[in-house]
């Protein structure tokens, strides 16, 4: 395999929307007239699927920018190696590397659950999550040459820097308290803003990118032209020059991340319940029903007034995510979209009630709905979740909507299930 750019950074989570961000930003600054080249090398969640195919094409991958009217290719090369991430031996050694600076990753909400026996698993090193094997990798690092690092994360949750902070120190903690020490004097957590629409690869994408780039490409990604990347946080061993190609870096990222979560990310939530209950598959779809529309402007309406944007910015951030989400070449699918509800609701809705409850705004116009919505998709067989079971034998014994309404809410917010105004609206809708 040949080594195009020397590793200097490792990623946890080898799927598509790390190739069409963290990866792209990276070749781009990589690109920059006399640049110091990152290498990356990635690292899989639960399957090796994804390094496998990569490999068989020495990690080299198109990233296939789908506009409204045409596809623009582009070779991403930023990757240089790619291994199983349920291996020992590659988290251990990559995250141990002293010539690794950062740790990025993209291991969704879900993957920030740990088991309360996790803590064992590390020490007897089998460990079974994201935030263990990353603990796994720091103690090796400790152990060995001890120099600092930087760990990135790259998911859609608010303070996500703390948030994977305070879950990986109190997980070392159990483990060796002299690892949480260190990693509290030598790791610093960045937290970030992640923008870009792009949906699982197909078969069509895969012959459109041979078309257009002349090889058969088994790794294409398929992404939307428009991309955002706010950062705030220390990078001890530094980084590439992600701010020269387009990311900005700030000192507090949380208005940036309030925005696109309640905005675009609500929107999809609300999209993906709401559209798959009308028969709907993709976002383009969903976005011609005047029903779907008319509930995603109410969804937008009800985060306004507690967005820390002017009026006038909160509106031409829902215009262009109008333009995003017409744009009908981006096959971006509902029933993607509506995985892992359970952990999405609570930052993408129940943080919006809370805030308007707290500025006295009362509870707004569009949750009712989609908590509606979500509890109907949950009886279907499209459910990608991990309380999935726990929720669907709980509502399956509940005939009466107001009992299934109340006990919906109840998981998603105790506060929240108190209003009885709030229950009869979810039982309505339902």
């Amino acid at each position: 395999m040949s080594q195009r750019a020397p590793i200097r950074a490792a990623h946890l989570g080898l799927g598509a929307f790390f190739r069409a961000h963290q990866a792209w930003y990276t070749q781009l600054a990589n690109q920059r007239p006399g640049a110091e080249p990152w290498g990356i090398w990635a690292l899989t969640g639960r399957s090796p699927a994804a390094a496998e195919v990569l490999s068989a094409q020495d990690c080299r991958y198109t990233l296939l920018e789908r506009g409204p009217d045409h596809d623009t290719p582009l070779e991403i090369t930023s990757v240089v190696r790619a291994d199983d991430g349920t291996d020992p031996e590659d988290w251990r050694a990559a995250i141990g590397d002293q010539n690794v600076a950062l740790v990025t990753s993209t291991i969704t909400e879900k993957g920030y659950l740990v088991d309360d026996d996790e803590h064992e698993a590390v020490r007897a090193g089998r460990p079974t999550s994201a935030v263990g094997r990353l603990v796994d990798g720091l103690r090796v690092r400790h152990r060995g040459n001890g120099a600092p690092l930087a760990v990135v994360p790259c998911d859609n949750l608010t303070g996500n820097g703390e948030l994977t902070r305070r879950t990986v120190v109190d997980l070392a903690d159990r483990v060796d308290p002299g690892l949480a020490a260190w990693i509290g004097e030598h790791v610093s957590f960045v937290s970030t803003m992640v923008d870009r629409i792009t949906p699982s690869t197909t078969d069509s994408d895969l012959a459109d990118t041979a078309e257009l780039v002349g090889w058969a490409d088994q790794a294409p990604v398929v992404t939307e032209p428009f991309s955002e990347w706010v950062i705030a946080g220390e990078f001890p061993l530094g980084r590439p020059d992600w701010h020269e190609v387009g990311a900005t870096v700030v000192d507090d990222v949380e208005p940036f991340e309030q925005r696109k979560l309640w905005l675009l990310n609500g929107g999809h939530s609300m999209l993906a319940y709401l559209g798959l209950a009308r028969g709907h598959r993709t976002i383009a779809e969903a976005m011609e029903d005047h029903v779907c529309l008319e509930t995603l402007r109410r969804v937008w309406n009800d985060a306004t007034p507690v967005l820390p944007f002017s009026t006038e910015e909160v509106a031409a951030a829902t215009d262009a995510l109008v333009d995003r989400f017409t744009n009908a070449r981006i096959q971006h699918r509902l029933a993607q979209i509506a995985g892992d509800g359970s952990q999405k609701l609570p930052v993408r809705f129940v943080a919006v009630q809370k805030a308007r409850l707290a500025a006295g705004l009362g509870l707004g116009e569009a949750f009712a709905t989609v908590v509606a919505a979500w509890i109907t998709h949950l009886g279907t067989d499209e459910v990608n979740d991990p309380q999935a079971t726990a929720l669907q034998q709980d509502l399956a014994g509940r005939s009466d909507p107001r009992e299934r309404a109340r006990s919906a809410l109840t998981f998603l917010d105790e506060e929240l299930a108190g209003h009885d105004d709030l229950v009869a609206d979810v039982a309505s809708a339902l």
